[in-house]
C-alpha cells in the first residue's frame, strides 16, 4: 500500500471572504472535500504542508479530519492571479481500488537529431488509472529522432494498468528543422548565386 502525505484538517464553520482571509492569515488554506455521494466537508488545511503537496500534479492526500481518516485527490487549486497565493482547494473523495480519470503531465526526454528541435503539442494527456496509483508523468523519448517524425498519443508508453482517455490520434510531439538555420542560409546563398550566374549567362547570350 502506498504511503501518502498526511494532513491534519479542521472542519470550518465560518464562511465568506472575511473568514477565508483570517484563515490565510493564520497560515491555513480553505478547502472542500466532496464526492461518492457524501456531504461536502468544508475544512481548513495547514498552509506550508499543503503548498508543498500541490507542487505535484494529481496529489493524493491522507486527511485526518478531526480524527476521521479520508483519502482524497487534489482536484483543483485556486490561486490569486497576481500574488499566486492559494485561495482555495477542491478535493475529491477516493476509494481504494476505484479508477479515476486524471490529466498527467507529458515530459520530453533526450535530444532529437542534430539541427532539429521537438515541438510539443500536448503538455498533458488524460489517463484512466487506479486512484491509489496515479503516475506523476508520462515520458516521451525523442533521442536521435529525425525531421518529420511525429509521435501520437496512441504511441506513448503508458504506466502498467493505465488506459488512454485522450484521442489516440492526438499529436503529442513533432520533430522539425527550424527555419533560418545555418544550413538554410547556405542553401539560400547557393541558390542566389546560381540565379545570378544564370542571369549573367542569359544576358551574354542576348548580346
Amino acid at each position: 500500500m502506498a504511503d501518502y502525505t498526511k494532513l491534519a484538517a479542521e472542519v470550518r464553520t465560518k464562511f465568506g471572504k472575511g473568514a477565508a482571509r483570517k484563515l490565510r492569515a493564520a497560515d491555513k488554506i480553505p478547502a472542500v472535500v466532496y464526492g461518492h455521494g457524501t456531504e461536502p466537508k468544508h475544512i481548513s488545511l495547514p498552509g506550508h504542508e499543503t503548498m508543498l503537496l500541490v507542487r505535484t500534479a494529481n496529489a493524493v492526500v491522507d486527511l485526518d479530519i478531526e480524527g476521521a481518516a479520508q483519502l482524497a485527490l487534489v482536484k483543483d487549486v485556486q490561486r490569486d492571479p497576481v500574488r499566486q497565493i492559494i485561495e482555495h482547494i477542491d478535493l475529491v473523495v477516493l476509494r481504494r481500488g476505484e479508477k479515476v480519470t486524471v490529466d498527467v503531465p507529458v515530459v520530453i526526454e533526450g535530444e532529437s537529431f542534430s539541427g532539429t528541435i521537438h515541438v510539443q503539442d500536448l503538455n498533458t494527456i488524460s489517463l484512466l488509472v487506479l486512484a491509489t496509483d496515479i503516475p506523476e508523468h508520462v515520458s516521451v523519448n525523442v533521442e536521435g529522432l529525425e525531421d518529420g517524425v511525429q509521435i501520437h498519443a496512441a504511441q506513448l508508453e503508458l504506466p502498467e494498468g493505465a488506459e488512454l482517455e485522450t484521442d489516440p490520434e492526438a499529436l503529442v510531439v513533432a520533430i522539425v528543422t527550424p527555419r533560418g538555420t545555418a544550413d538554410d542560409d547556405a542553401a539560400d546563398e547557393a541558390s542566389a548565386e546560381a540565379g545570378a550566374e544564370s542571369g549573367a549567362e542569359g544576358a551574354a547570350d542576348s548580346e
